[in-house]
């Protein structure tokens, strides 16, 4: 359990402050200060994201903001323009003006007198990714970035597309992002003269973004704007890379360790998209002095010992029972003093086996006849996979892979042999295929599973592929059916040991619903035995850390809320026998409290419900709804949003409505509706 620390009498916070940008806008700022900056100056640590910074964050904030201030750290937190306070308009995710922005904020941060002149940044998730795109940019006052839960590149490593496949989170992050186009700033911030003319302003100028994401189904100058994997020698200053295992995000700590050419160190956790000290599955770790030991290096130049850091440090995993949450995860913290990818375990396809090329493998593959097995899964494989990325955990969301068992059934299975002894996997698996299929467009999904003595399957990785986009992402093309195609799936980065007595099995579907938007038309693929593999990240040794490798989490102690009702988060599979149709329902409930300090009652919910009729791929179809509250004294408004996605065999099809309420009046209003031809897809 995290150590509250009282540090009030330590800082002075300062609830709103303007910077002024060139333009003439102004974005709102919550500063957290040492009392000792005003007679000497303090590094100042920036966190850079939409969130509200007023009461959408506001808690998180002062846990951790108030922690680095009494550190001796001045703390930024900035609302992003359009949001929270902050005049203009969010446009999109990650724009130029967004970054430019940015490089203004760090300048004025610079020269205040409160200020030593060195800025770090810090944040997680959208507030990972800007950390990192504002680095690239090289404004002189950064010198240190720490990002939590990021990509390098907004393509293949984000919430919309995933092996060149439709990731429902495009819809369902999407729907969230749609509905804070239509969140107000907080009249007793901004003035109650002018509080109405900016919420307008932002829904009349409100865009249907799953749409316009939707518009770019391929890896165009769209998507390589703010990819810093673009050009890793943009980045030149110290990073620390940190994600965890039920984080859909882990893939970046690993390609930033590898590729800058600055230092950089990795820590990867057992934990979804949380900061580590509050990481769920467990244990937390200590992460704010993790991250007080990175700013003490690089931004006052005291020798904390970050630079002879492991590279990467890694929980290494213990086995588990599949269960949907798992509050905390058995293992050990493993270390590499360097990383370099490493697959030194190949196993091949071979009969309904995985056989090994090792010569000293009881596993060794025979003599066979050229071999091949073909596979047209039902549309619902995919029901076990959990969550691309999980966010609620804290709220006990069931988030987390099931029992693979009936995802098998309609899968292709390939199991390995009994193992005598402990498999210690860490890194990123490989499947190499050699297929075919028998329509112009497929996709593959490939898991890696343990299966335990009683038959369980326990999923260790998976990777999905859409064989249109077999040799790149850019320049997709149709499968010719029949053709034989040499095709690579790279499988999410893991570090578990799979104990003595279980056995491996490699599991292909041509579906991985609801994760995964299905291929139009069901498609049958073989797969050429003697020329696929799988090849696995195994380590004959692990460097385990010592036990106080991190210290206990702490923060500060938070403001204080009134809890009107408790939040909560569910997960539901309902069935039709008769019309042959399942629904995946996943409903979040942010609870509705009262933020004492400020007097802001606030609520949010959101609802997705994916639904598709067996043995036929264009009957899916996607909804997001989300509402949100904000109420204190007269201030009394409502925000609602409704997304709906289907498609045909050539079309996409995706309608929005944003609805604004002060009381029960309806203040503003836009509907959306938009058809977007599928594009290799």
């Amino acid at each position: 359990m995290a150590i509250h620390r009282d540090v009030q009498h330590l800082i002075e916070e300062i609830e709103t402050e303007w910077i002024p940008l060139r333009d003439g806008r102004r974005l709102a700022v919550r500063l957290f200060l040492p009392r000792s900056a005003h007679r000497q100056p303090a590094p100042v640590v920036l966190e850079y994201i939409p969130y509200r910074r007023r009461d959408g964050t506001r808690i998180g904030d002062e846990a951790m903001h108030r922690w680095f201030a009494a550190a001796g750290y001045a703390c930024a937190r900035v609302d992003i323009a359009g949001m929270g306070d902050s005049d203009g308009l969010i446009e999109d995710e990650y724009v130029r003006r967004e970054q430019d922005d940015g490089l203004e904020v760090i300048e004025w941060l610079a020269r205040q007198p409160w200020s030593s002149g060195s800025v770090g940044m810090i944040g997680i998730s959208w507030g990972g990714f800007n950390g990192l795109q504002i680095a690239a940019r090289r404004p002189p006052a950064l010198k240190a970035v720490i990002s939590l839960c990021s990509t390098v590149d907004r393509y293949h490593g984000d919430v919309h597309y995933t092996g060149g496949c439709l990731n429902e989170e495009n819809l369902e992050w999407g729907g969230y992002f749609f509905t804070m186009n239509g969140f107000p700033p907080d009249p007793d911030i901004v003035g109650n003269d002018r509080w109405r003319a900016m919420w307008r302003h932002r829904i009349d100028h409100a865009r249907l973004a799953p749409a316009d994401w939707l518009e770019h189904q391929r890896r165009d100058t769209f998507w390589q704007h703010g990819s810093v994997i673009e050009d890793w020698s943009a980045i030149q200053v110290p990073v620390l890379a940190v994600s965890g295992w039920a984080d859909g995000y882990t893939a970046a700590v690993f390609e930033l360790v590898e590729h800058l050419h600055v230092p950089c160190k990795g820590i990867v956790g057992p934990w979804g998209h949380k900061y580590p000290q509050d990481g769920v599955p467990g244990p937390a770790i200590g992460f704010l002095q993790e991250a007080t030991r990175w700013w003490d290096k690089w931004l006052r130049d005291i020798d904390s010992g970050v630079d002879t850091d492991p590279a990467m440090r890694l929980w290494l995993q213990a086995s588990h029972e599949p269960r949907g949450h798992i509050p905390e995860r058995a293992g050990s913290w493993v270390h590499f003093d360097q990383w370099s990818p490493a697959r030194e375990l190949t196993l091949r396809l071979a009969h309904g086996s995985l056989v090994s090329d090792d010569p000293g493998s009881d596993a060794k593959a025979p003599t066979m006849p050229a071999s091949h097995s073909s596979i047209c899964s039902p549309q619902t494989v995919g029901l076990g996979a959990g969550q691309w990325c999980a966010y609620g955990l804290g709220k006990i969301a069931p988030e987390l892979p099931l029992d693979q068992r009936a995802d098998d059934a309609g899968s292709l299975t390939y199991d390995g042999e009994m193992l005598a002894a402990p498999l210690h996997l860490a890194g990123g698996p490989v499947v190499r295929l050699r297929v075919s299929s028998d329509q112009p467009q497929a996709l593959v999904a490939v898991r890696l599973n343990a299966v335990h003595a009683d038959g369980t399957s326990e999923r260790l990785s998976y990777g999905v592929l859409n064989l249109c986009h077999r040799d790149s992402h850019e320049h997709p093309s149709a499968l010719t059916p029949g053709v034989e195609y040499d095709v690579t799936v790279e499988m999410k980065a893991i570090a578990q040991t799979v104990p003595a007595g279980q056995r491996l099995r490699v599991a292909i579907s041509t579906s991985y619903w609801p994760m995964i938007w299905p291929s139009p038309h069901p498609a049958t693929i073989t797969v050429h035995e003697q020329a696929s593999r799988i090849e696995l990240p195994a380590h004959a040794t692990v460097h385990h850390s010592p036990a106080d490798i991190f210290q206990p989490p702490e923060d500060a102690v938070h403001g204080p809320i009134t809890a009107l009702r408790n939040g909560h988060e569910t997960r539901h599979i309902v069935r039709d026998l008769g019309a042959r149709r399942t629904e995946f329902i996943a409903a979040r409930d942010d609870g509705l409290y009262v933020i004492d300090d400020i007097g802001t009652e606030q609520s949010f919910t959101r609802v997705r419900t994916s639904s598709i009729v067996d043995g036929e791929p264009l009957s899916a179809r996607a909804t997001v709804e989300c509402r949100a509250t904000y109420r204190r004294g007269e201030w009394n408004v409502r925000i609602e949003s409704d997304l709906v996605l289907s498609c045909d065999a050539a079309t996409f099809r995706i309608t929005g409505r944003l609805s604004a309420y002060e009381g029960d009046a309806i203040f503003a209003e836009r509907r959306f509706e938009r058809s977007i031809p599928r594009d290799h897809l």
